[in-house]
């Protein structure tokens, strides 16, 4: 196994050296942007199949001149460089060729959480000051219950994308379809202007409830993760086809899948949504080489009934994150797939992490400068020492992640920056210093031999946001919201562990009002359906007589998270929400014993 594992880590010399010499950041005055390399790839491999989606498949040329004509439109209305335009539409062609007609113009794009509704949604378009919104024909409904609330004029302010051909443009948008059609298919001459510096998108960070976050992705930043990706992540080429079926407002999906296209020239298979009766036919038929995902979708694969032929398959590599060691092995396995580079990295963060020397169940390696301190769980606080400094934890031993932050490895942050100073840790070792907070336990492991490399593990998340249906969800945005209704004192969100599932579940304890008496479920079901996108709605409740504080007045989780959903510890009333339903119930013995065995369909 020792000469096994020397020279499967020497064979990743040449990617690595290739990936030091092309990794040096750029400065951010060089012009430059993935709109540029879309026009390269319509120029080198115009007739190679650029992207599958539907039955229907267009070329990298069709697609330029696609995204050309788009450009040429936007660019007539009135949109200049360093604009903002917010985009509401499922993974599909044209969302594609949007972004990258935008890119092309140096206008950013606000990429919009398709299941964002009401207050939320709203929230997401203003918030960048977005001077249009193109938005797809699936979504006219999610957008025609806000348009009064938006800063934005009707008829010109607003572009309709047709999909389903259901229905036509409303009378207070534009069908940019329609407009685009007589437009120029040529490169517009705007894109030899656009320079690293200037915005990419905004991905934002919660997309829970309440005020998610926009964080900046420059083309600087949005360039070198796609590099990563396509030149030590999936190593691919021209030659392959990458099978997305990851939402494309999504860093994961449109940065290391969709940016390893651009910059690579491999194809694309692109699903709306991922199904996983559907997943291994499809590799088959469309001869997919390499896969983008999260972990939650290994989990549900390998969930699925096994066939003695599932390892035969095209697949050779694999790009994503959130793969749990417990899942790792079992699926790298069953699937026959040779390579998973495994990668850890906040879509405002200044640190990445990859797996690029194809190490089992790592998160891999970093270039940035980092440091694992002691932080307490319980009281959700960095551990300081005498003289108000982090501490560094023993090698093997959890920590959180922070990350410095210096000219190499800028904070890009938020478009709030208050938010965007929040991150910070300020003298963190030394006075003047600054640290990115991650908000993530890491821990080193020992893989062997790794060129001198140290690699890492990730081990959870602390604070006020964990991770659920491959989201972040943050406690005090979705106690905010339980609080508003009626029968509502107090609010205590956390997260707790459920069996054969990815990340946390919530789970809510509530304290009435007084006098209000038993919690109409019924009446509450409704308005956290209403007011909830499904994967931040608490999937237990707990209710309380009521709530611990600290001498500062902060809620205490650490019991509760403790005691979570367990009948034999918890003498409060307890519901659950059941896979699939809209409604609490008690929570019942035999569903309970249904959670502790993975078998209750999270």
């Amino acid at each position: 196994m020792g000469l096994r594992n020397l020279v499967s880590t020497l064979v990743q010399v040449p990617t690595l050296l290739a990936l030091k010499k092309g990794m040096k950041p750029r400065p951010y005055e060089d012009k430059d942007c993935f709109g540029r390399q879309v026009e390269n790839n319509a120029a080198r491999f115009g007739d190679r199949t650029a992207i599958i989606f539907e039955g229907r498949s267009v070329t990298w040329a069709e697609f330029n001149a696609q995204a050309n004509r788009y450009a040429n439109h936007l660019k007539s209305t009135g949109l200049n460089r360093g604009d903002t335009v917010s985009l509401l539409m499922e993974n599909r062609i044209q969302f594609l060729a949007i972004v990258v007609a935008l890119n092309k113009l140096g206008v950013t794009t606000g990429l919009i959480n398709t299941n964002l509704r009401g207050r939320p949604l709203t929230h997401c378009i203003t918030v960048t000051e977005s001077r249009m919104c193109i938005f797809g024909e699936e979504l006219l409904e999610a957008l025609t219950e806000v348009k009064d609330e938006l800063p934005l004029d009707e008829g010109d302010d607003y572009l309709f994308v047709p999909d389903a051909g259901s229905v036509s443009a409303p009378n207070w948008a534009a069908d940019l379809e329609n407009a685009s059609q007589t437009e120029s298919g040529d490169n517009p001459p705007d894109t030899q202007d656009v320079t690293l510096g200037d915005n990419a998108m905004y991905v934002f960070t919660s997309g829970t409830t309440g005020l998610p976050k926009a964080a900046v992705m420059s083309n600087r930043r949005y360039l070198a993760s796609t590099g990563l990706a396509h030149v030590a992540g999936l190593k691919c080429t021209e030659q392959d086809r990458l099978y997305i079926c990851l939402p494309l407002y999504h860093g994961t999906g449109l940065v290391v899948g969709v940016g390893a296209a651009f910059s690579s020239g491999a194809s694309m298979f692109i699903r709306r949504k991922f199904s996983a009766s559907n997943f291994l036919n499809e590799v088959r038929e469309h001869q997919t080489t390499c896969f983008i995902y999260i972990g939650e979708l290994c989990r549900y694969l390998t969930n699925t009934e096994a066939k003695p032929d599932d390892h035969k398959n095209p697949l050779r590599s694999m790009m994503g994150n959130g793969l749990r060691p417990d899942v790792w092995l079992k699926f790298k396995n069953r699937f026959g797939v040779k390579r998973i580079a495994e990668f850890y990295g906040a879509s405002e963060g200044n640190v990445a992490f990859a797996n690029l020397l194809n190490k089992d169940q790592t998160i891999g390696m970093t270039a940035a400068e980092i440091a694992l301190v002691e932080y307490d769980v319980d009281s959700d606080q960095i551990v300081m020492d005498a003289n108000g400094h982090c501490i560094r934890v023993a090698p093997g031993e959890p920590g959180l992640l922070l990350a410095l932050i210096n000219e190499a490895a800028a904070f890009e942050g938020y478009t709030d920056e208050a938010e965007t100073e929040k991150k910070v840790i300020r003298d963190a070792f030394e006075d003047g210093d600054a640290w990115f907070n991650s908000g993530d336990l890491i821990r080193e492991i020992d893989v062997g031999y790794a060129l001198g490399y140290a690699h890492y593990q990730f081990v959870d998340r602390v604070g006020d946001t964990f991770r659920w249906k491959s989201e972040n969800v943050s406690t005090n945005e979705v106690g905010e919201i339980i609080n508003g209704h009626t029968q509502v004192q107090f609010c205590n969100v956390y997260g707790v562990e459920v069996p054969n599932a990815d990340g946390r579940a919530g789970m809510a304890a509530l304290v009435l009002e007084d006098g209000g008496g038993e919690l109409d479920i019924t009446d509450f079901s409704d308005f956290v359906a209403r007011q909830l996108p499904a994967y931040a709605r608490p999937v237990f409740l707990r209710i309380q007589t009521d709530i611990d504080v600290t001498g500062t007045f902060k809620m205490v989780k650490g019991d509760l998270r403790k005691d979570g959903y367990d009948l034999e510890r918890v003498s409060d009333a307890l519901y659950v929400l059941k896979p699939g339903s809209a409604a609490y119930v008690p929570l019942d013995a035999a569903f309970a014993s249904a959670i502790a065995d993975g078998k209750a369909g999270y």
